[in-house]
């Protein structure tokens, strides 16, 4: 059997991780990817130690906040920041690589791929956050979305 493209190989990865969220709204996963080597990975949900929304409920979903807004309402870190986050954790350096991710990432993610010097950013699907493309865009960073 021939390997799939890496892309997708790297994306049917990335549904893996995303089954690990403890999100009641939406599961997203997001693995870091250089040299075609999986240096870290991420999922959406509390920060360490913290109880999970699975359990506490979730405020966003309570007061109808549509997706995509009003973020500072929830408890739970998102994909991308957590596996940059976890990168830092350990040492890794994420610089020059290739972040996967179950869903466009929203503006405060953008600004974190930027910072951590990511260099493309491949989705599986969209997500309705429009001032994140356009920063993206600005720093020169490739966003694919292969569905």
């Amino acid at each position: 059997m021939a390997r799939p493209d890496w892309d997708t190989y790297f994306l049917e990865i990335t549904r893996v991780v995303a089954t690990r969220s403890t999100c009641l709204r939406r599961q997203v996963g997001a693995i870091i990817v250089k040299e075609r080597r999986i240096l870290s990975t991420g999922y959406n949900g509390a920060p360490t130690g913290l109880k999970h929304c699975s359990e506490t409920g979730c405020l966003r979903q309570e007061l109808g906040v549509p997706s995509g807004e009003r973020h500072e309402l929830c408890r739970g870190l998102h994909a991308e920041q957590n596996a940059i986050i976890q990168a830092a954790v350990h040492g890794v350096s994420i610089a020059g690589g290739t972040i996967y991710v179950t869903c466009q990432p929203c503006v405060v993610c953008a600004k974190m791929i930027i910072n951590a010097n990511l260099r493309r950013v491949v989705c599986a699907g969209g997500y309705p956050d429009r001032l994140a493309a356009e920063m993206l865009a600005a720093a020169g960073i490739a966003v694919e979305v292969k569905g």
